[in-house]
């Protein structure tokens, strides 16, 4: 589980790298622009859906430390 919240801030930050290369450089292709964009979101998806996954992860621990 930590590697995966490590691989999506990765794939965050790659992508928000590229839109600021895109955005300091005069001619930077659209495609890295794009492919900016894609990473970021991409990265945003695994993200949310590891949030889903383990947002009852607490209520878990607070069970077994009852018993």
């Amino acid at each position: 589980m930590k590697n995966s919240q490590i691989i999506n801030t990765l794939l965050i930050v790659v992508g928000g790298a590229c839109l600021i290369y895109t955005i300091s450089v005069e001619n930077a292709s659209p495609y890295f622009k794009i492919i900016g964009l894609i990473i970021i979101m991409f990265g945003l998806y695994r993200a949310t859906n590891h949030w889903v996954a383990t947002k009852d992860d607490h209520k878990e621990d607070t069970e077994n430390q009852e018993k």
